[in-house]
């Protein structure tokens, strides 16, 4: 079960960063901010990197990015070998990226849904399980592209 987290956001996804940590520090998980601290333009590469190499290094059991449209910090995120990050647009995405990419960090874009949808994909991510099988096979395919 993941407990610790790391998020982080450039300036686009700043907001939802700041609710999504709040709401996932009410349930008890463990969580770590690697920023951005406002809403004012810093480069995304600079905080997902490190957010992302923290999971990978197993400081951190899953990840949350988050940006305009969240697509360039899961490009980010995936540079890292060992990460599987998915971009989420609703709740049957981020089931999916777990249960079939076994995503251990996804990405969310605040432009591109409400807090609450946020929120409720956050949830459905941290609840859904790997389901092995076929897609354990397809995991160690895509782990073999980064050796």
């Amino acid at each position: 079960m993941m407990k610790r987290i790391a998020i982080g956001s450039d300036h686009a996804g700043f907001c939802y960063k700041e609710a999504i940590k709040q709401h996932l520090r009410s349930q008890g998980y463990q969580v770590t901010d690697f920023g951005s601290d406002s809403d004012q333009p810093v480069d995304y590469p600079d905080i997902i990197r490190p957010a992302a190499q923290s999971v990978a290094a197993g400081d951190h059991d899953g990840g949350i990015v988050l940006g305009g449209s969240g697509n360039g910090e899961a490009i980010v995120a995936n540079k890292v070998p060992g990460i599987r990050c998915g971009v989420c647009w609703n709740p049957d995405s981020a089931r999916l990226a777990k249960a079939h990419n076994n995503a251990n960090m996804i990405a969310l874009g605040e432009r591109m849904m409400s807090e609450s949808e946020a929120l409720e994909i956050v949830d459905t991510w941290l609840q859904a399980c790997f389901e092995g099988g076929r897609h354990q096979r397809r995991i160690e395919k895509i782990d073999k592209i980064h050796r």
